[in-house]
């Protein structure tokens, strides 16, 4: 199972879209600001750490394809 989600920094606050495989893991690397490479991350930086709202999907692709349309 795959998951659409969306963080808040706060109410009317920035909001960040993602999609992942383990909400629960990725959500606990959100708060706890973890990052790949030498550079701080979106989240981190725009204290995007509230989950707000979520979906599921049955694969990666509809996962992705569902964010990238939120991102429109």
């Amino acid at each position: 199972m795959f998951f659409v989600y969306m963080l808040a920094s706060k109410r009317n606050g920035t909001l960040y879209i993602g999609h992942t495989d383990n909400l629960g893991e990725r959500i606990h690397q959100h708060i706890q600001k973890a990052f790949l490479g030498n550079h701080k991350g979106f989240t981190a930086k725009y204290n995007c750490n509230k989950l707000v709202w979520f979906e599921t999907h049955e694969s990666r692709e509809s996962a992705f394809k569902r964010e990238r349309q939120m991102k429109k």
